[in-house]
């Protein structure tokens, strides 16, 4: 990871986080958020840059800024497995191994140019110990990333391939020319054959 040593993160990318943060949490007070903005460090890192590799310990927890990230692994076969795209506005972080502080076995990589404001996990466990809305921001955090997950897994069980499509483009409508076909199908679950069908079935409805 590159990090912008010579420059400190800007009001503009601080005040999005903290946006972000108040929408989450509103009851932080100013000076709760000053805690938080006081902690956070900028790195700044180029397409197909890798903020997490499989097999790493991830120590940061980032914000995305700007930019747009995914997250994979690689199965037996040796495919990548996206599992996620995150634009800005969300966490970069295998959440579970980042908690437990234990290797990850997924990769997060930009898909494109990518800024991130960033925490350490040692930061993060100062301020959960500093009052009771850094714990409930981290709680309700994780909640969204038990359901986001949950949903994931249920429309492997519940959607067909169209269905999952369908969804994709309607939740993420500013993603999908940002974002290679391969990708989308290796998130969809599909081949590129079956997309292209699916397209041109929606297409002649």
């Amino acid at each position: 990871m590159v990090w912008s040593n010579d420059k400190h993160i800007t009001d503009l990318e601080t005040d999005f986080f903290l946006n972000s943060v108040k929408e989450v949490c509103p009851s932080f007070t100013g000076n709760e958020l000053s805690q938080f903005a006081s902690k956070l460090k900028l790195a700044e890192l180029k397409k197909k840059d890798f903020f997490l590799e499989s097999g790493e310990t991830q120590k940061l927890l980032g914000f995305v800024t700007k930019g747009l990230i995914r997250s994979f692994y690689v199965d037996k076969d040796g495919n990548e497995r996206t599992v996620g795209f995150y634009p800005e506005g969300s966490y970069a972080t295998h959440y579970p191994a980042f908690v437990t502080q234990k290797p990850s076995k997924y990769t997060i990589q930009c898909l494109e140019p990518t800024t991130f404001a960033c925490l350490s996990f040692d930061d993060l466990q100062w301020l959960y110990r500093q009052s009771q809305n850094f714990e409930k921001y981290g709680r309700l955090i994780a909640e969204e990333v038990l359901k986001q997950q949950q949903a994931r897994i249920e429309s492997f069980v519940f959607q067909t391939a169209e269905e999952r499509y369908l969804d994709f483009i309607q939740q993420h409508p500013t993603l999908f020319n940002r974002i290679s076909l391969s990708h989308l199908c290796s998130y969809l679950g599909i081949e590129r054959q079956s997309l292209t069908r699916i397209r041109q079935k929606i297409t002649h409805k």
